[in-house]
């Protein structure tokens, strides 16, 4: 057992400087000194739902990136040195129908998570990125591309591959129509996305001062949800929808603006829905889902975002300004993420 320093849950709304242990090397383990973490909604949902008399402590942090410090005697593919990215996934069973399709991300068994989740060797509970050194086994580390600037690359390791995910996998190539409902983590990266895909790209926003912004990214309008007129002017017109609003809402007026035979793809808020039947049937209509992305997924997703340059914007924090960093984005007060930088735990 070897120790890092990070920051664990001391309370359901606070975190706090704190000694961790992390496991000695496996023969094909990596160990990384984290650079960068980014912040994400699933932090804060995890933070508020943890047991404070639990036996294992929880360290949030899903989307890190930083450099090998460390390799086993059967990593092959890395050495000390190598700059790399970690997200939200750090193993799968392999050997099910989804991992053998590159989908570890829907592992039969359940993907351990890279916090929260159970090493599938020991069953000790797995600390994540908010912490100087993580150990991860080197097929879920993936090379970070030249590129990318690590800190601005953090956040597309679980918003960047939640979002790219379904633009890959419904098709959104030149031409087609997306629009993207919500503009922030995760929005703001799939305007980005899809615009490099060549789609038509509208923002569906509640805010309309987001206006610039939307152009800014490169969508070509913004179309105010409080608005039925715009609203209705946008019926049956995408293609793609892609909604990335975390709170529970009606997705009543987001099919409508589906087009016939289009797709809304719900990846923020991921509680129970309601849907009206009638509001699929009129325009053969589908509602999907996706969760984060496999190995290969997750790869392309790096090299697309370095060939195109895309990266997220981003607020970069000390990692000891992190309770900070949660009470903003409780208040949903971040253009479009935080990040921590992890140098001031050494």
């Amino acid at each position: 057992m070897r120790t890092t320093t990070g920051w664990r849950a001391n309370s359901p709304t606070t975190l706090r400087r704190a000694s961790l242990n992390r496991r000695d090397l496996r023969p094909d383990d990596l160990t990384v000194r984290i650079d960068y973490c980014g912040v994400c909604h699933s932090d804060l949902h995890a933070l508020h739902d943890y047991d404070q008399s639990a036996d294992a402590p929880l360290v949030p942090g899903h989307e890190f990136t930083g450099v090998v410090t460390e390799t086993g005697p059967e990593v092959s593919a890395f050495t000390v040195g190598d700059r790399v990215a970690v997200g939200n996934i750090v193993d799968s069973c392999g050997i099910c129908a989804m991992c053998t399709a590159g989908q570890e991300n829907f592992c039969h068994s359940f993907p351990t998570l890279t916090y929260g989740g159970t090493d599938r060797q020991d069953g000790s509970t797995t600390l994540g990125g908010f912490s100087r050194d993580y150990v991860v086994r080197d097929t879920f580390a993936y090379p970070l591309p030249s590129g990318l600037d690590p800190a601005t690359a953090a956040p597309l390791l679980c918003a960047g591959v939640t979002v790219w995910e379904p633009l890959r996998s419904l098709g959104v190539v030149p031409g087609t129509r997306v629009a993207v409902a919500g503009l922030g983590g995760l929005g703001h990266l799939a305007v980005r996305m899809a615009v490099a895909l060549g789609a038509t790209t509208t923002v569906i926003s509640r805010t309309p001062d987001k206006r610039d912004d939307a152009r800014r990214l490169g969508a070509h309008d913004l179309v105010d949800s409080t608005d039925t007129r715009q609203m209705a002017a946008t019926r049956d017109t995408f293609d793609v929808v892609i909604d990335t609003i975390s709170a529970p809402h009606d997705l009543a007026p987001y099919l409508k603006l589906v087009a016939l035979d289009g797709t809304l793809s719900l990846l923020g808020h991921l509680g129970p829905v309601t849907v009206e039947a009638t509001d699929l049937l009129v325009g053969r209509k589908k509602l999907s889902s996706a969760g984060s992305g496999g190995r290969r997924s997750t790869a392309e997703m790096l090299r697309f975002c370095a060939d195109n340059g895309i990266a997220a914007d981003i607020e970069v924090l000390p990692s000891a300004q992190v309770n900070t960093a949660l009470d903003r984005l409780r208040r949903n007060d971040v253009r479009y993420r935080f990040v921590l930088d992890m140098s001031d735990l050494d």
